[in-house]
Order: structure tokens, then sequence, then C-alpha cells
């Protein structure tokens, strides 16, 4: 995870906000004043260069007052933190609408680039009608509360959070242990739905108002391509990794299918959703013991491996930043290690989830952690540091351009470097003395696919749901059967019980009530492979793709940061180009990495009868 700046400011957008000061007369003249000054590019550039220096101050207020609350949560420091980013939002209001101004002026290239991030830095437009602005502020804290509070309390009065159910789901084989757990977390969502219809009605107008078909078009005008043919494109992507998917689908169902009964997992159909180790069915790592083919251990635990070299947690972050310096990259600041966080106080409340922090735009940079000692930490290790000198990369990029090339470069950079930390890799580093023998390497895959395979469907279906809301195609009578049809359409996942429209089954994902974009994650996990085949090749790699890492190589190193430096001052398809030699998505790079897992499945579903 990364703390973003200005792809990630002002949720909430009201139109009426960016008028204060002006009464009904004020606001009336307003034509008659814009007719009087034309504006031109110098008013343009003078307007974005006074607003980079505002900016920059606010962002550095704003990341404080963040870093001060996730690491030290109180009720002060929330309240502090809520002041901050309510002043840095009505700014942003301020500013975006000031940048509008100037739509329909001739400009260069540079300053309508610019002036468009801006915009398009909002992520949910309100009405210029006030009254209509403090309801939609009202709705998105509620419905963030509900999540936030939501917990599932059973008949003998044992009240559980979403952790300790996730917990349940991960690791239960009980069938209906975790049909409870399923069926308690989405009663939480119920609720949700009446405000969530008022929501998209609100927010609708406030796009309109901004010159956009529907938000859901606003959100895909985010990548430099014309919103529809966007969302062609991510069709085009999804249908090269369906096969492979499908594969996959197969396989796990008849291993559910042999755990459960054919009664409870027909060979047929769409997957039971409880049944695959996560509570949104998002991803199956957790169940890959189910169907982990026979002698798969590659023989080594890196875990075990970190404990016998003596790891602790800041070796182990050194460890990571030495990959970085072997590719060429200059050492992290020492106040990195400094600033920090590494491990869980004992004497205090903090956020633990891992994510990266670019402090200052410029090199005050740090992790947010609570380091675990195992081998899936040190992966995790690698890939904030990938955000870290990322964030650094694009540090001399004006403030507008201090961003990933599109939402889903810089997770998709951060998972690229952890797709490097392979056996080889282990071995140049001595953390391992024996690289396993490729028969190994089928058990590896396999859990790797469970988790990042089986994700792509997820990660594409969310937003088409959503999108749908927006314009109107999916209406409020229809959320919940629309939600279940796209589950159904691109996962192959159902329903384990009757749902209906009282249920409102999308309001218990996180995202949905939080109102996050959720396309970055599935351009992510095509990117990282596109990304890690297109590095190896440059670092000469003659083997398997999935056995590469470019630990050493300088001219890898050399290309990603030639992109990374780029941040987003460029379409993302020339930042992609730059890595990759074509300005495409491509995921035939996930057909090369897994080219021998699909092999295996190929042999292990024949006489099965795939699909659903």
């Amino acid at each position: 995870m990364i703390t973003f700046k200005l792809s990630a400011t002002a949720l909430l957008v009201g139109s009426a906000l960016l008028l204060s000061g002006c009464g009904p007369q004020q606001q009336a003249d307003a034509p008659q004043q814009a007719e009087q000054k034309q504006l031109t590019e110098a008013d343009a550039q003078e307007f974005l260069a006074e607003t980079e220096t505002k900016l920059v101050q606010l962002y550095k207020e704003s990341n404080r007052a963040e870093w001060i609350y996730a690491n030290f949560i109180t009720e002060d420091t929330a309240s502090l933190s809520a002041d901050v980013n309510e002043k840095l939002t009505v700014e942003m209001v301020q500013l975006a609408t000031a940048a509008a101004k100037f739509d329909q002026v001739a400009l260069s290239d540079d300053s309508r680039r610019k002036l468009d991030k801006l915009k398009l830095a909002l992520t949910l437009p309100a009405p210029q009608d006030t009254a209509k602005t403090a309801e939609m502020a009202k709705i998105v804290a509620e419905l963030g509360g509900i999540y936030g509070k939501g917990k599932y309390c059973q008949a003998d009065g044992k009240c559980l959070s979403l952790g300790d159910m996730s917990a349940i789901m991960a690791s239960s084989r009980d069938y209906d242990e975790q049909l409870a757990m399923w069926q308690g977390w989405r009663e939480i969502s119920t609720p949700m739905r009446p405000l969530y219809t008022r929501l998209i009605e609100l927010t609708n107008e406030g796009a309109k108002e901004l010159g956009y078909a529907d938000t859901g078009a606003m959100w895909r005008s985010k990548y430099d391509m014309p919103a529809d043919d966007f969302a062609k494109e991510l069709d085009r992507v999804w249908d090269q990794v369906k096969p492979l998917y499908e594969s996959l689908h197969c396989h796990v169902r008849s291993k559910l299918s042999e755990q459960y009964g054919a009664d409870k997992v027909p060979l047929d159909k769409p997957i039971p959703a409880h049944l695959l180790g996560n509570m949104w069915a998002q991803s199956w790592g957790n169940v890959y013991d189910l169907v982990a083919p026979k002698d798969a251990d590659p023989g080594y635990d890196v875990t075990e491996l970190l404990a016998k070299h003596n790891y602790d947690e800041i070796k182990m972050v050194r460890g990571a930043e030495a990959f970085f310096s072997s590719l060429g990259f200059a050492p992290l600041p020492e106040t990195f290690y400094q600033r920090s966080l590494f491990t869980k106080p004992a004497d205090r409340d903090v956020e633990c989830h891992a994510s990266a922090w670019d402090l200052d735009a410029k090199d005050d940079l740090r992790i947010k952690m609570c380091i675990q000692r195992t081998g899936e930490e040190f992966s995790v290790i690698h890939h904030e540091l990938g955000h870290n000198y990322y964030q650094r990369a694009y540090k001399d990029q004006p403030v507008y351009y201090q961003e990933s090339a599109n939402d889903g470069f810089h997770e998709a950079i951060g998972d690229t470097i952890a797709l490097s930390v392979t056996p080889d890799y282990l071995k140049q580093i001595g953390l391992l003395d024996k690289v396993p023998d490729e028969s190994k390497d089928i058990g590896l895959l396999l859990k790797m696919a469970m988790d990042k395979i089986a994700f792509v469907p997820f990660g594409l279906l969310v937003d088409q749901w959503r999108w749908q809301v927006f314009n109107g195609e999916i209406t409020p009578a229809q959320y919940n059967e629309a939600w279940w049809q796209l589950r159904e359409k691109y996962q192959g996942v159902a329903a384990p019980i009757a749902r209906s429209e009282a249920d409102f089954d999308p309001g218990a994902k996180y995202h949905v009530p939080g109102n996050v974009p959720y396309t970055r994650y599935f351009l992510a996990h095509i990117l990282q492979f596109q990304f890690h085949k297109a590095l190896c090749d440059i670092a000469g790699n003659e083997g398997a793709v999935h056995r590469c890492s470019i630990y050493n190589s300088k001219e890898a190193g050399a290309k990603l940061n030639q992109m990374l430096e780029m941040g987003s001052s460029q379409p993302w398809q020339q930042a992609l180009e730059v890595v990759t030699g074509k300005p495409e998505m491509d995921a035939s790079a996930i057909l090369a990495y897994f080219a021998p897992l699909q092999a295996y499945l190929d042999e292990q579903n024949k006489g099965m009868q795939c699909g659903w």
C-alpha cells in the first residue's frame, strides 16, 4: 500500500463550496466578469505555479498529520488528522473549480495535463446545492461508520470482528462454520442500501455539473484514453487471462468437491463463495492445502531460513534495500531508518497495515509496518520499498505529476519487485544453499496463482458493477441480483444461500461503501507480470520467466528508473513503452510466467467438465 497525494485527494467535492464567500449577486455577475477577462496560457501558467506552491505545503501538513495519527492512535490525533484533511479537501475543491475555468481556453499540452490532474483528483463530485452537499457528506460518513463498526454477534452472544471471521474462514474446513461467517458479515451491509442509492443520485448530479455523463465516466476519464475505450481495453486483457483462470477454477472446484462432496460442490456449477478461504472469494491461497500437488514441498521455508541466518526486522529491511542497490539505485536516506516504524510498539495503538510514505515529496521516505519475521513479510518489505523508490524517482517532477503513471502502476511496481524474490535470489544473498529442482515449481506457481490469478476477475468486476450502477444500467431494484450475475459471469462463484434485494452484498466489500475505485488492482495484477518479463529480458534472462530475478542487473535497474522518473508527466502508455517496448497492456506475460502450471492443470483437468 502507498499513501497517495494528488490521486487520492478530496473524496467529497461540492461545487457550491468552491464559491465560498460569494453571495447570489456575485454568482450572477460571474459570467459577465469572465467576458471582461479572456483567460490565456499565461494566466494558466501563473495559476498552476501559485497552486503548486500551495499544494506542496498542504500535502506536507496532511502527510505529517496522517503519519502521527497512524503511529499514535488517540482521539486527539484522530481529530488533528481530520481537521488537516478537511482543510486539504476544501482547498482542493476550490482549486479544482478554479482549474475548470480554463476548460475552453487554448493551452499547451503540459498546462492542460496539469489542470486535468487537478480536476480528476476528485473521487466523488457533489452537487452545487449546499444542502445536497451536506447530505452527501453525511451519507459518506455513515457508510464508512457502518462498515468500520461492523461485527457479527452469534446466538451465544459472542461478537466477532471482520478480522476474527476472516481468520476462521481462512483456516476452517467446516462447511457450516464457514457459511455462518460468510452470512454473518453480510448482515452488516443491509442498512447501507438506501444510503448508497441516494449517494449515487447525488454524486451523479455533481458529475454532470462538471461535464461528465456520470461518476463512472469521470473515473474512467483518468486513464489517458476515452472512457468507453478504456472499459473495452480491460475486457480485452481479461480475455487473455480467462483460459488460465478457467483451468485453475476447474481444478480447484474438483478438489473442493472431493473435500465437501459433490452435493455441496457440484462439478458443473459455480463454486460456493464461502469455501475459498476468503470473505469475498477474491483470493484462494488459504485453501492451497486442499489442492497442493503431491511432493510439492520445495524443501525450504523462508521463515526458517531468516531465523537460521539471524535476520531481525532491521536486517530484513536492509536486505530488501540491498536488492535495489544491486540494480543501481542510491541507498535510502538514513532518516528512513530513524523515522520508519518497523515493529509494533508495546505502549500504544498503531495502524499495522503495511504502507510506504513520502512525507515531503523529496527525501523523507518511510515505511510503516509491524514486521513479522516471516518469508511472506520479507516479500512485503521488497514490495513496500518498491513504492519508496518510485516516490523518490519522481520527486523532481512538478507536484501534479508526483504520482505513478496511472493508479495501477504503483502497486504493480511493488509487486514486480516481489516477483524477483525467487529461490535463485535467496541463494545469491546467502539465505538458501541450493535452488530446488524445477519439478518443485508447480507447487510454488499454484500457490501464487491461487492468490494472483484468482483475483483478476474480482479486480475487474467490482467496478463493472459500480460503473453500471452509476450509469443507470443497474437500478436500485437490481443491485444484489446484478452483483451476483457478475460474480458468476467473471468468477464462476455463487452465493451459497439464496440472496434477495433485501440484501446488499456489494456493501460487504470495503471499497464499495468506502467509495474507493477498484480497477487499479486489476491493472496492477496485469502490469506486474508484463514489467517482470520485460525487465528479465533486459537483464538477459534465458531461463523460465518464473525463475528469473533481476537482482544485480544494472541494465534492468536503469530502464526501470527511467520509467519511474516520469511519474505521471506523460500518458501511462508512454511510461509502459519505456520498459516493455510497447504502449499496450499485454497479459501474454502472465501466460508465459504460469506456462508450467497451465500444462499441469491441463493434465489434471483431463476428463473433467470445466466451466459453469
